[in-house]
């Protein structure tokens, strides 16, 4: 169980890094998908960057993805161009049910690269999306085991990403469990992570932003609407355990469990888009019709005990958490149930996966020079042997932009933001500004961040994320 773990704050940037062992900036993918003429922000995984299963392919593994592609369908990069053997992909996510209306109705489905239609017989319909992409996941390493090859699967869930709906039943089990209230839940969440030692006590719970009410203040058929708002985003978390679970169960039913590595993880922190109040539109939200966002008033209580949300780079946005399961080889220095505290960081998935596999990451592929890998392998932290040298780590998404050198971190909200240096062991709630204390230290890590970033092609931006960047950052406004 990984305490450290990072994302880069959004699910394309993200994607686009566990796939590579990149930043996001080098694979081309610095922003979203959108095409702003520069080397960083392409939209699309570009030709010089390889996919893990591009990597693992030559070594004999079978590959294979289901759910949330998001690194540049729409330019021609697909799961099948890009190393994956068999895939069930959304271009971009945003699916659930098969008989979904609104916005993401014309998504479309693509099985081994033909567009399939949601009601086709083969997925049984009616489905929903999160028990679709781990059946079909259970499917494909079915293919593998009868050809006798080793599988790589990247089952890429879209819950619990808006529009937020899940099954009714589901949905019942948890209303009324939020009554309480973001204020409440979020000092039960504090003290719970403090007990069970996943964060330190010293650590300092931020308090309520400005901008979220008082639960208390709020009128009973106010509090009911937010309580039924969580409880349908509670209803995907509990639909994506249970698929956990099943795909576990798959597994193990084979044989195959004890000598599988899994690796779960997020691709952002909470996150707060639908402003303040969320969204939650309907006749009966929560169902395939429906529209719902939580808002930045469950973002709070989600990202407990941290600051800010998805987008930022401050530990609200970045911080994931990294369950890793391989009970033949697992045996951390820390001990199998103990915390691996060491930061680490989602460019450090490919490496692992080409060490632990015994492939080879290439220097060249398709006739292009493949750019060396900005990652490490996790092994030596999964099985307590071999040395995981200390790195610098960084990011930038949007403006934002944070560099953490051991247990120091200098962080900054926007292009225009000042920066701010924390000590993420005494504060990694980030509640003590010590910039002003340290000009020195802040000027050093400030250059050591542009010299990165000009290196990845974070920097120059182009006008066009300039421009988004400030609508986005205006729209959004938070403490």
């Amino acid at each position: 169980r990984f305490t450290q773990f990072y994302n880069t704050g959004r699910c394309c940037p993200t994607r686009a890094s566990l796939l590579t062992g990149l930043y996001s900036h080098q694979t081309g993918v610095g922003w979203m998908t959108t095409d702003q003429q520069a080397p960083g922000y392409r939209g699309q995984l570009n030709h010089e960057c390889v996919t893990i299963a591009q990597a693992l392919a030559p070594a004999g593994y079978f590959t294979a993805m289901t759910g949330k592609w998001h690194v540049g369908f729409e330019h021609g990069v697909t799961p099948w161009g890009r190393g994956f053997h068999r895939s069930l992909n959304l271009p971009a996510g945003g699916l659930h049910f098969s008989n979904q209306t609104g916005a993401k109705q014309r998504t479309m489905m693509f099985l081994n690269g033909i567009n399939v239609k949601r009601e086709a017989p083969r997925f049984n319909p009616p489905w929903y999306g999160t028990d679709l992409w781990t059946e079909q996941g259970v499917r494909f390493i079915d293919e593998a085991i009868a050809e006798q090859k080793p599988f790589f699967l990247y089952l890429a869930h879209c819950a619990p990403h808006f529009p937020l709906m899940a099954p009714e039943a589901t949905i019942a089990k948890h209303r009324g469990k939020y009554l309480q209230g973001w204020d409440k839940l979020r000092e039960q969440r504090y003290q719970r992570q403090v007990a069970s030692g996943l964060i330190d006590e010293g650590w300092e719970l931020e308090s309520r932003p400005q901008q979220v009410p008082a639960w208390d203040s709020l009128p009973p058929e106010e509090q009911k609407r937010y309580d039924d708002m969580m409880a349908i985003y509670a209803a995907m978390i509990d639909e994506i355990d249970k698929n956990v679970g099943k795909l576990v169960t798959a597994l193990r039913e084979r044989g195959q469990l004890d000598n599988t590595l899994i690796l779960f993880l997020s691709d952002n922190g909470g996150n707060a888009e639908g402003r303040v109040p969320g969204k939650y539109e309907g006749d009966h939200p929560g169902d395939a019709h429906s529209n719902v966002f939580i808002g930045r008033c469950w973002a709070h209580l989600n990202n407990t005990p941290f600051r800010k949300y998805k987008h930022f780079n401050h530990e609200g946005g970045v911080a994931t958490p990294l369950i890793a399961h391989w009970p033949a080889s697992i045996e951390p220095r820390t001990g199998k149930d103990a915390w691996v505290t060491t930061p680490t960081h989602v460019i450090d998935l490919m490496a692992t996966c080409v060490d632990l596999a015994g492939a080879e990451y290439p220097q060249e592929f398709a006739g292009h020079s493949i750019t060396p890998l900005a990652g490490q392998s996790l092994a030596p932290l999964l099985t307590g042997r071999g040395e995981f040298p200390d790195r610098p780590l960084y990011w930038e998404h949007e403006g934002n932009a944070a560099i953490r050198v051991g247990d120091r971190k200098l962080v900054r909200q926007g292009l225009r933001g000042r920066w701010e240096l924390f000590d993420m062991k005494a504060d990694r709630t980030e509640q003590h500004n010590l910039a002003s204390e340290n000009p020195d230290e802040v000027e050093q890590l400030r250059r050591q961040w542009r010299t990165w970033a000009r290196k990845v092609h974070a920097i120059p931006k182009p006008q066009q994320a300039n421009q988004q960047r400030t609508r986005t950052n205006a729209n959004r406004k938070v403490s």
